[in-house]
């Protein structure tokens, strides 16, 4: 035993001069990390060690300044360790995150230097400038053996970040392609198009054939990007397809729960003034019909917008089905009612983790987009299953009085709670959302359930009023703070705040142009601050 110990004693001995002296070399060693992009994953590696350790690869939300320190608490989003000299990471993250890497040994963290900062726009093999030089690509297509109604559905893929779209109608072909110049060909255009898609309207046009291409447009409407390739459409006056709306809402994406408060969104038809939901609890009887089906349980009315939030929570299990009408002026069917879409409410699939918040949680952003928009919900990019509770334009106050019908049904263990923001900006005092958010705590704690709360990201008073024509109160920062200590005092949190920060403390418009809601890339942060924190806040 003794000479087991004296031997360990020696081996530890030698690997601390190792480590800590220049006899190895280690103080020297600096990984070179180089990615690539495969198969929608990103693959790191960097060159090994002659010293046996193993790797620590961090996620930053800025540079680092220097590769020998740690780097800041507000620039470090996550961690992963391996003993591989390559890693593989899913595109979830956000477009502009930091990747470094260094080897770490028994005594000396790291051994030598951190690796250069690598970003995103680096492995894709674009710069960060040009993110947003993208087209559209279109996905209706009408050649001449399969003809266009006269009044066919253009669709085309959705250009992440696009506040809305410009539609471009020609007689010929495009003079010049990737470009964001109109064409002199162009019969016809329309910038009012705030989806991915356009129910065109060839009534009046004389030609059988046509062209049409779109380019994406930001909220100044400035391109984003240049326009699609100009696709053909054949036109056959003699076809007389039923027009419906199009649904393009995608419920149960990848197994994820169906949000409590459902978005219903659909590319809108020519000739509408507003559009009818209907909800069901059994496949409508009557398809392509007029007429509302007998196994209708709610419907609502939206004038002037191709998206309609149910005010009502979908908690009683059963599978669902909606499908949506347009209306004239006089409140007349405008074609027939969309094809039928569905949906499945499990109470179980919440019964792990639920998140529970307001418009931030339930949803949307890019003020073009809902929470039908699985895109710009953050609970898509976790590394978990949690039911979405969210329901826009909640306050604190109302989070309280819907907390036992919306979220005791579910009895998640774990409940990520993230509320307050409606409150403050409009006014609340801080002191009674702390009041709000300690009520909410209780309920979790009388009922079994671990509450997690989410520091309020900021928020950008001018973009809101650009956005919303909505005044904040001057001090909303000195409030935001307040009920964000109060945040830090709880057992377990999580935080959010410090990461969407500029100079000013405010929320920049590369995380949310409305100044309120954070768009995809905010979405994807905060997924990943949260994945990242999982562990510590659940053991």
């Amino acid at each position: 035993m003794k000479r087991l110990l004296f031997t360990l004693l020696i081996l530890t001995a030698l690997l601390y001069a190792l480590e800590n002296t220049t006899i190895a070399g280690l103080s020297q060693y600096k990984p070179i990390l180089t990615a690539s992009l495969e198969n929608n994953e990103y693959i790191l590696s960097w060159n090994r060690t002659s010293y046996p350790a193993y790797y620590e690869v961090e996620v930053l939300n800025k540079a680092s300044d220097n590769d020998s320190f740690n780097t800041p608490p507000t620039q470090f989003i996550a961690k992963y360790r391996t003993w591989d000299n390559k890693i593989t990471i899913d595109n979830n993250f956000p477009f502009n995150t930091y990747w470094r890497v260094s080897a770490q040994g028994l005594f000396q963290r790291p051994l030598g230097h951190y690796s250069d900062s690598i970003n995103l726009p680096q492995i894709m093999g674009i710069s960060a400038e040009d993110f947003h030089n993208v087209k559209p690509v279109a996905i209706s297509q009408y050649p001449a053996d399969y003809p266009a109604s006269v009044k066919p559905t253009l669709l085309w893929s959705v250009v992440p970040g696009a506040v809305f779209y410009e539609i471009e109608i020609l007689s010929n072909p495009p003079e010049e392609p990737n470009t964001v110049a109109p064409s002199h060909h162009r019969v016809y255009s329309t910038r009012e198009v705030f989806t991915n898609g356009y129910n065109v309207d060839f009534t009046n046009y004389k030609n059988s054939l046509a062209y049409w291409r779109v380019r994406a447009l930001d909220y100044n409407e400035n391109p984003l990007g240049v326009y699609s390739d100009a696709a053909e459409i054949n036109i056959d006056a003699s076809l007389n397809p039923p027009l419906k709306p199009l649904i393009n809402t995608t419920f149960n994406k990848d197994g994820m729960p169906p949000p409590l408060y459902p978005a219903y969104s659909w590319i809108p038809i020519t000739g509408t003034v507003s559009y009818e939901v209907e909800l069901t609890n059994r496949p409508p009887e009557n398809p392509n019909s007029t007429s509302p089906s007998r196994y209708r349980i709610w419907s609502k009315e939206v004038i002037g917008s191709f998206d309609c939030y149910d005010e009502q929570p979908r908690i009683v299990p059963g599978t669902y089905y909606w499908r949506v009408r347009g209306l004239d002026m006089y409140g007349k069917p405008v074609g027939v009612y969309s094809d039928a879409d569905q949906f499945t409410v499990n109470l179980s699939k919440g019964n792990y983790a639920a998140t529970f918040g307001d418009s931030i949680t339930h949803g949307g952003g890019a003020i073009s987009y809902s929470p039908a928009d699985w895109e710009y919900n953050f609970q898509t990019y976790l590394h978990f299953t949690a039911v979405n509770l969210g329901k826009s334009g909640d306050t604190s106050e109302t989070m309280v009085d819907r907390f036992d019908k919306d979220v005791l049904p579910y009895h998640p263990r774990f409940l990520l709670i993230l509320g307050g923001t409606n409150s403050l900006r409009g006014g609340t005092t801080s002191t009674q959302v702390i009041k709000d958010l300690a009520t909410i705590r209780d309920k979790c704690s009388i009922n079994g359930i671990r509450p997690i709360f989410l520091t309020l990201p900021p928020i950008n008073p001018a973009a809101i009023d650009r956005a919303f024509n909505e005044e904040t109160i001057p001090n909303w920062r000195e409030q935001f703070d307040l009920v964000n200590n109060f945040i830090r005092l709880q057992r377990y949190y999580i935080e959010l705040d410090p990461y969407f920060c500029d100079s000013n403390r405010e929320l920049p418009d590369h995380y949310a142009i409305d100044g309120l809601h954070p768009d995809i890339e905010g979405k994807k942060l905060i997924a990943q601050i949260i994945n990242a924190n999982w562990a510590r806040v659940t053991r």
